[in-house]
Order: C-alpha cells, then structure tokens, then sequence
C-alpha cells in the first residue's frame, strides 16, 4: 500500500495582488519610512521589497502619476506667470515657468529622476 504525506498549514509561497505590493511599496518608500520596520510587519522579505521597487522602476513608458498639491507660493500672485514646482525625493527641486516649452520641461524632470 502507498504512503502520503499531507502537509497542512499556511502555503510557503505567498501570491500578493498588485494592490497590495504598491501598499507595501509606498509604505516603504514613504518620506521618514524604514524599509526593514514595514517589511516585518507585512510579513515580508526586504529583499522582496526591493525586487518589486526595482521592477516597477524598470518598466518603461508607463504613466506615473504623483499627488499635487497646490499651494499658494509667495510673490507669485497679482497676476504673475505660474510656475510649476517638482519636488524629488532625493531634495532636488526644480521651478518650471509657464513659458517653458513642454519638450525642455520634460527633458530636464527626466534627466534629474
């Protein structure tokens, strides 16, 4: 007669939906986070974390989409040309005025990302 061993318990390989991996990344990657504190308590690898971060990086020609915040910037009101400010994470700033050709505009948030 034939043996078989049925392991019970919680699957070794976990599935996570794409929702919940952006949860984690952005949890991860927010301002002030600590990649090691959100990785113990989503049960996760940091490895894995880094992994997801570096392919979701590497897609190419995706929308990426930011939050905006408008704020009302001193010395720019009465009247005055708008003028857009990019924020990166890594405390580069960038003021993109309203005349600015989109083409210029682009290659220059490209080249600091």
């Amino acid at each position: 007669m034939a043996q078989a061993i049925l392991l019970t318990g919680q699957e070794r390989r976990r599935r996570w939906s794409a929702d919940d991996r952006l949860e984690i990344l952005e949890a991860a990657f927010a301002p002030g986070a600590n990649v090691s504190e959100v990785a113990r308590r989503f049960d996760v690898s940091t490895g894995l974390i880094y992994t997801w971060r570096r392919q979701t990086l590497s897609v190419k020609d995706r929308p990426a989409f930011v939050p905006a915040t408008v704020l009302d910037v001193p010395g720019c009101s009465g009247g005055g040309a708008a003028t857009i400010v990019v924020d990166f994470a890594n405390g580069t700033k960038v003021r993109v005025a309203s005349g600015v050709p989109c083409d210029l505009a682009a290659a220059v948030v490209r080249a600091l990302r």
